[in-house]
């Protein structure tokens, strides 16, 4: 007499993420009557594409003392998306966040999004109670949303597991780093080394500057030292002092600085100028970027960007200039502007190709 015996689960994949939403200005935003909202960018989680609308004065004229939020799924979907859904406030000063602060948090159960679906938490936090709260500072206070997706069931040979009880979580502070690093730049402690750009003198830490950039790393102690400069110094020449406080802001946080917004364009070109100059390629990226959108391209700038991108090896931002000047409009508007004299100039391979462009459009 024989036997056999045989054991299969059905296993329900899960993928989670989340998104940060700094809401700046909240007291401005107290005008607007109860139903209306301000909506953040798509950002993906689980592979799909979500939005948040946050009402400051209610989704209801019967929440009008509360702040009301709501989460929606921004695209088409053939049979629905399984999630739970998790909203909380984000303390400003992360050290408190345990000690001082208790967390607002607001979770949804297992909820079905349809397409262009939402789920509507009408009463996240009461005003009031926000305005006396440490989360919200300098009129900005930050939403932290997470979101559970349950993926299509698949099945699994050998047993199911036996059921046990849930884990426990631990809530996790984000990461800090970047604040650690800028405070050591802004104070200088344990600076070794000092940059002399354009008359003004910049402390440093050369095991950052050479971790982060494989110039500095190769050539820190080459041809960038400088001879007629205070002993311990480095003469910076072909940049300007601001820009060299902002390249250095983001090699120690890895993030573009708080800048005036008439200040911006100029600011993100020479800064893809040093990024290429130092192989910082993230850094290169969000320039490109930074100058593709917003309408930073226009009859008046795209001579000067284009060249910029051609001598700098930037295709995306090539592609994007090209792209402009293949109306017409905007061509002959930038052939009028002393900037296409420069491009010619500089860029003569590139007048070509506008030229083979113009000469092959319908």
């Amino acid at each position: 007499m024989s036997s056999s015996s045989s054991a299969s689960a059905i296993v329900a994949d899960k993928v989670s993420g989340h998104h940060l939403l700094k809401i700046d200005g909240y007291l401005g935003m107290m005008g607007p009557p109860s139903g209306e909202s301000v909506t953040s960018c798509p950002f993906a989680v689980g592979g799909h594409l979500w939005r948040i609308s946050c009402y400051p004065s209610g989704s209801h004229e019967w929440y009008r003392s509360y702040i009301s939020l709501e989460l929606v799924l921004a695209e088409e979907v053939e049979t629905g998306v399984r999630a739970v859904v998790q909203f909380a406030l984000m303390p400003q000063e992360q050290a408190t966040f345990f000690r001082k602060n208790k967390p607002r948090i607001v979770r949804s159960g297992e909820h079905k999004f349809a397409s262009h679906g939402s789920w509507r938490c009408p009463m996240f936090v009461d005003k009031t109670t926000l305005t006396k709260s440490k989360y919200l500072k300098d009129e900005s206070f930050t939403i932290r949303c997470d979101i559970l997706v349950f993926k299509k069931s698949r099945a699994q040979e050998g047993a199911a597991e036996p059921e046990t009880a849930a884990p426990r979580s631990v809530s996790v502070l984000p990461s800090d780093l970047n604040r650690h690093l800028g405070g050591l730049l802004e104070t200088g402690k344990g600076a070794d080394v000092v940059f002399e750009v354009a008359g003004h003198n910049f402390a440093a830490h050369r095991w950052l500057l050479a971790a982060r950039s494989p110039v500095f790393n190769a050539e820190f102690f080459g041809a960038m030292k400088g001879s007629d400069v205070a002993p311990g110094a480095v003469r910076i020449g072909d940049m300007e002092a601001p820009v060299f406080k902002a390249f250095l802001s983001f090699m120690y946080t890895d993030s573009m600085p708080e800048m005036a917004k008439k200040e911006e364009d100029a600011m993100y070109q020479h800064l893809l100028v040093a990024a290429d100059r130092y192989n910082m390629e993230r850094l290169k990226l969000i320039c490109q970027d930074k100058l593709c959108r917003c309408r930073r391209i226009d009859g008046s700038s795209v001579a000067n960007v284009l060249a910029l991108a051609e001598l700098h090896h930037c295709s995306d931002l090539k592609d994007a200039c090209l792209e402009f000047l293949s109306i017409p409009a905007n061509l002959r508007e930038a052939m009028a502007n002393d900037g296409f004299e420069h491009l010619s100039a500089s860029c003569p391979s590139v007048v070509k190709e506008l030229i083979a462009m113009c000469s092959s459009a319908p």
